[in-house]
């Protein structure tokens, strides 16, 4: 792709790609001081383009970019999830840094949607939190069931992100068990957490060791600009 936009596009100019799948062409484009557009139809692009561009350059390097068509509040969250169940899960995944379950069937919930990893240390062990996305009506019976779930799987930590707030009879059923840190014993993180869509449109994150940062989507190499600067425009839909 670095061929090919050198040899047909100058510093500055419109790179489109309608596809963008992995991010690949709009990456190559922003090295080379491009500006471009990049188009995918599943959240799940969308957010592994936007790691991909804030692992391969640094703050000071990546130009501002927009994404368009992403919720930008609980209104537009909801109306997603009525169009498309599975792109709202993807989308949520996205928020926590969370990446959809590999195992996962295709119409079938065994209550995982979602995983993400973590460590303590950068040579210890990897630690597991699963995620599981309600976009309906959750009960006490989900939140017991994704409890049971989390010791099936050996997972520390599960979450439940939800668009309505929980029930008082939602938070009775968690568990009072905590994950309590190797490193420092002093702190601790609940097993079992819930969040709201709403929680996260106000920046509240999952609660666990976070001094590593998470394991999710493989880490794109970090790559270099040339000398020169230009502005830069930036359009991920």
């Amino acid at each position: 792709m670095e061929r090919i936009i050198n040899a047909s596009s100058n510093e500055g100019d419109v790179v489109l790609d309608p596809f963008c799948g992995c991010g690949t062409t709009i990456t190559v484009a922003e090295r080379l001081k491009r500006r471009w557009i990049g188009i995918d139809i599943t959240h799940l692009a969308i957010t592994l383009i936007k790691k991909r561009l804030h692992d391969s350059f640094s703050q000071e390097e990546l130009a501002p970019y927009e994404v368009i068509g992403e919720p930008a509040d609980v209104m537009s969250a909801a109306a997603l999830a009525e169009v498309n169940r599975h792109q709202f899960a993807w989308w949520a995944l996205g928020m926590v840094d969370a990446y959809p379950a590999q195992d996962k069937k295709k119409g079938a919930d065994r209550g995982v949607d979602g995983v993400l990893y973590f460590q303590e240390k950068d040579d210890g062990p990897y630690h597991k939190i699963i995620v599981q996305v309600k976009s309906g009506h959750v009960g006490a019976k989900e939140v017991r069931e994704l409890e049971g779930t989390r010791r099936q799987e050996k997972a520390e930590i599960a979450a439940l992100l939800t668009l309505k707030p929980p029930t008082r009879p939602m938070k009775e059923a968690a568990p009072a068990d905590y994950y309590v840190s190797a490193l420092f014993p002093d702190l601790s993180f609940p097993r079992l957490q819930i969040l709201t869509i709403a929680d996260l449109f106000a920046g509240k994150q999952l609660e666990y060791p976070r001094w590593v940062p998470p394991k999710t989507f493989k880490k794109a190499a970090r790559r270099r600009k040339g000398p020169t600067d230009q502005e830069r425009q930036g359009e991920l839909l």
